[in-house]
């Protein structure tokens, strides 16, 4: 259609001009009303072209202002593509960098035989693990949580006997390891320290998990063995500390805290 406006356009403009020259021939009025009506169409179909060609125009301006956001648009879901896939990067080469720190801590523990009946790393009293293994499992499994960017939580219980005086001797270990394997999970680690106390190590546990389990651990105890009383001082790895000797280190600040109270109680290591 915008094609054939300008032709009939200028049909019309070359008929208003012959008939000019026939008006100035003849000068006949009726020619010239025709000719006027043709130029005035002529006109009129000219503004028309000028005006669509100035919409067309409009439209491929906004046309061209669309297709540079949709470019700019793309441009930075790009860029934010690559930031997302070299911090990807970065944190891959940071846990590999952790598991070559790791180094030898994080391979499976072996227990070697005492030829006593029992393991080396075996507390004969109570069945459980001794203190050198709970030292190096925690190892261990710091080990594998800061790989796997997981929590771990340590525990150091006491369990004495009596409720009242100030004499109150360590509660029999066999009733508390016994206690213990009724409450905690196969995949927590068990131990007998060697100055009658127990340390326990679970594995994937926030603070709140690890309260949870030895309020578990208290209960157990208040309802088969109600002269006990129970202390219990909780860690946990990243929260309180990074390494083994330092998670142990708080746990037994919170255990000092948690014998300030005559009756049973659980105390969770202060944030520093």
């Amino acid at each position: 259609m915008s094609d054939a406006r300008p032709d009939l356009a200028g049909a019309l403009g070359a008929a208003a001009a012959g008939v000019g020259v026939l008006v100035a021939m003849t000068g006949r009025t009726k020619l010239a009303l025709l000719g006027s009506v043709a130029a005035g169409a002529a006109a009129a179909l000219t503004l028309s072209k000028r005006r669509a060609d100035d919409t067309a125009d409009e439209q491929v301006g906004s046309m061209n202002e669309q297709i540079h956001e949709l470019e700019q648009a793309l441009a930075a879901q790009v860029q934010r593509r690559i930031g997302a896939e070299e911090a990807v990067k970065s944190l891959s080469e940071q846990l590999s960098a952790a598991e070559k720190r790791a180094g030898d801590v994080s391979a499976p523990i072996v227990l070697s035989d005492s030829g006593a009946g029992g393991t080396a790393l075996t507390d004969p009293a109570t069945g459980l693990l001794n203190q050198e293994y709970f030292v190096v499992a925690l190892e261990s499994r710091i080990a594998a949580a800061r790989r796997h960017l997981r929590p771990v939580a340590v525990g150091v219980i006491q369990a004495v006997d009596r409720q009242e005086g100030d004499t109150r001797p360590n509660a029999e270990p066999v009733l508390v390891a016994e206690a213990l394997r009724a409450t905690l999970r196969e995949s927590d680690t068990l131990t007998h320290l060697q100055d009658g106390r127990f340390g326990v190590v679970l594995e994937d546990t926030t603070e709140s998990g690890a309260m949870s389990t030895m309020e578990r651990l208290r209960l157990h105890l208040a309802e088969h063995h109600p002269s006990q009383t129970l202390w219990v001082g909780v860690a946990c790895y990243p929260a309180h500390a990074l390494t083994a000797g330092e998670l142990i280190d708080r746990a037994d600040t919170a255990l000092a805290a948690a014998r300030d109270w005559h009756q049973s109680r659980i105390e969770v290591a202060v944030d520093e």
